[in-house]
């Protein structure tokens, strides 16, 4: 269920409730006339079936509701009502299954912002990887990944293109271009320091390293393996269900592949850093495809469901 708390100015608060009374799967409606204050209005509130929600919320907005007043959505994680229990049985649909699509932009337009702290945290995953590919230690690769924030704006560069969002597109494309080429740029020096102060060393790099050849080696399941992983990336967001993401994060090679092509380009290893970039580019494009398709495929099901 989700809960909604709308402030309305008080010439639109019957259109409000009235199309809150015809939602179905919508219940507990409540109406506080005078109660809000900036903005001034009416404060209207209401739960409804999530597999609802979407469709409600897009009605609110066309009363430009968003504009006017106020529209907050959260979700409920314990509800003891039979309305409510009613309210989900009569809602078209299985909540699971339903995209919340306001909810979707919102959050990956916050997950694709070029911030500090984003760069942070991909630079620092990517310096990870780097120890991991010269040790070749498949431990310090897979905690790499779950560092790496990158597939935030991978998820809002597929929204953006379903949605037909440009402004989210371009801001996705920005926070991958800078803040892999920040990361890669920054472990080149990480290297040099590392070659200098004797931790690092050439050889390393260019001996056998059975746990992480993979990195700078793309092949066809280089590209299934992003493919599945778009999918049960996106699958986790549309559902709520967070907790998968870890596992998607450590199912892609994208922050250990910059990690290689740094480390590679530090060196002058031009093979392994053209391989490496490839294995990069072609994860990129497997989880952005997917992730597209897999959102296309969410809205037809759900459109012809209803």
């Amino acid at each position: 269920m989700l809960h909604l708390r709308l402030i309305t100015p008080a010439e639109k608060t019957d259109d409000v409730v009235r199309l809150i009374e015809k939602t179905v799967g919508a219940t507990h409606l409540v109406v506080m006339p005078g109660a809000a204050r900036h903005p001034a209005g009416d404060v209207v509130m209401c739960d409804v079936a999530r597999e609802a929600g979407d469709e409600l919320i897009g009605a609110l907005r066309k009363l430009d509701l968003d504009k006017t007043g106020s529209i907050a959505v959260e979700n409920i994680d314990l509800s003891l009502s039979e309305r409510a229990d009613k309210a989900e049985d009569d809602a078209p649909g299985e909540g699971v299954d339903a995209v919340i699509w306001e909810h979707l932009t919102d959050a990956t337009h916050e997950e694709s912002t070029l911030s500090i702290t984003y760069l942070a945290f991909l630079t620092l995953a990517t310096m990870i990887a780097a120890c991991g590919v010269v040790l070749d230690n498949a431990i310090l690769i897979v905690g790499a990944m779950a560092v790496g924030p990158e597939f935030g704006p991978l998820a809002a560069l597929s929204t953006a293109i379903v949605q037909r969002h440009p402004r989210l597109a371009v801001r996705s494309l920005i926070a991958l271009l800078v803040g892999f080429a920040v990361a890669m740029a920054v472990t080149v020096g990480f290297t040099w320091f590392m070659d200098a102060v004797d931790l690092f060393h050439k050889s390393d790099l260019e001996g056998d390293r059975p746990n992480t050849a993979f990195v700078y080696a793309p092949d066809a399941f280089s590209f299934v393996v992003a493919v599945l992983a778009g999918i049960a990336g996106t699958l986790s967001l549309t559902s709520a269900k967070s907790g998968a993401l870890v596992g998607v994060a450590i199912s892609v090679t994208t922050v250990p592949a910059a990690a290689n092509a740094a480390v590679a380009l530090a060196y002058g290893d031009m093979s392994q850093t053209v391989g490496s970039t490839d294995q990069l580019l072609l994860n990129l494009l497997g989880i952005v495809l997917a992730g597209t398709l897999t959102l296309l495929f969410q809205k037809w099901l759900w459109r012809k469901r209803r």
